[in-house]
């Protein structure tokens, strides 16, 4: 593998040249750069990034820990902060909890979570990485579950109490606003819902979103079309059976996730309720079972690839001390139309 000096002397310029191309910095007349790019294309060139970490006192790494990298969000979020890293000279090294696997539910007590994450925040210490992005399983209040620390950290997926805290998550309260008013647009007025868990921030804010949706279209919603699940498909299908089955049943269901909506869709099934000629089906998530169910499923799709880019492009300006406009940020999700509404 060839070096800068050897590259230098194949392109016929200076070190300086070579070095300043392959760091994209100072200005270097298009055609040598394209020629260097060549040469050290060629050359199958390699930066020594320990060299270059120990020369700027810096790792260029960013630590990752997921509380479960089983549970549908964390891929596609890593990936996000896979390609901003890779595009900006960053490397990421990833921590696993697997805290679903091991407890066995989706809300992880704090307490347990601390302790896990405890010897992996050392690990992510003793490499020098440069800063941590904390991908959560759930939408909750996570403070309190990593070590006080000088390094920068940023909460996706979840969200801490403390206000000084950085996170980047999306907007649930303008998505099921988004979701019910579409809804009404269409002409229906007699919605049902199936929450997640009550003590979920996820569903208390889509909650506040569709009833926000009522209240600016001017229709009462009505209380006995509002029942509790618990995002699992066998909940959306019990509750979609309880709503189905009553003398004065919704025209439509929106449900807080895709799994739930999955259920409901097998109970209007059973029950001889055509979707979507006798009632409507909206789902939460754009999971990828959503595109497989009878009808395919209208849902709510969640911008997690940009949540994770958008994490480590914080966490890079908080590191590099650049101005910060906001410490929360709320991204859109946006509305997939299939064939279920």
């Amino acid at each position: 593998m060839a070096n800068l000096k050897e590259i230098a002397q194949k392109a016929n310029v200076s070190v300086a040249t070579v070095s300043n191309v392959l760091n994209n910095r100072g200005r270097v007349g298009e055609e040598t750069k394209k020629k260097i790019l060549r040469i050290a294309e060629d050359f199958n060139y390699a930066p020594n990034r320990m060299a270059k970490s120990l020369k700027m006192n810096k790792s260029q790494t960013i630590g990752v820990i997921v509380e479960d990298l089983s549970v549908f969000n964390a891929p596609e979020i890593i990936d996000g902060i896979n390609s901003f890293a890779e595009d900006h000279g960053y490397s990421i090294l990833l921590m696993n909890l697997r805290m679903k696997k091991k407890t066995g539910v989706q809300y992880p007590d704090t307490e347990v979570c601390k302790q896990e994450a405890a010897p992996m925040f050392k690990v992510l210490l003793a490499s020098q990485v440069e800063g941590i992005i904390y991908i959560g399983i759930h939408s909750r209040d996570v403070k309190g579950i990593l070590p006080d620390s000088s390094i920068p950290v940023v909460y996706t997926y979840c969200d801490t109490s403390n206000p000084k805290d950085l996170s980047v998550n999306y907007n649930d309260f303008s998505a099921a606003f988004y979701a019910t008013d579409y809804l009404i647009e269409q002409g229906i007025k007699e919605i049902g819902l199936i929450t997640g868990f009550k003590n979920s921030e996820s569903t208390m804010e889509r909650l506040k979103g569709f009833k926000k949706a009522f209240k600016e279209n001017e229709i009462e919603w009505n209380p006995d079309w509002i029942t509790n699940g618990d995002w699992e498909f066998n909940s959306g299908y019990h509750q979609g059976i309880v709503l189905l089955q009553k003398n004065n049943k919704p025209r439509a269901i929106l449900a807080m996730n895709d799994l739930m909506a999955g259920g409901v869709l097998k109970a209007a099934n059973e029950l001889g309720i055509d979707v979507p000629g006798d009632l409507a089906v909206i789902g939460f998530d754009n999971r990828e079972i959503s595109q497989y169910l009878t009808p395919k499923l209208t849902t709510m799709s969640l911008p997690l690839n940009e949540m994770g880019q958008q994490s480590i492009k914080l966490l890079i300006k908080k590191i590099r001390g650049e101005r910060i406009l906001s410490n929360k940020i709320r991204l859109n999700c946006k509305l997939v139309k299939r064939k279920s509404v």
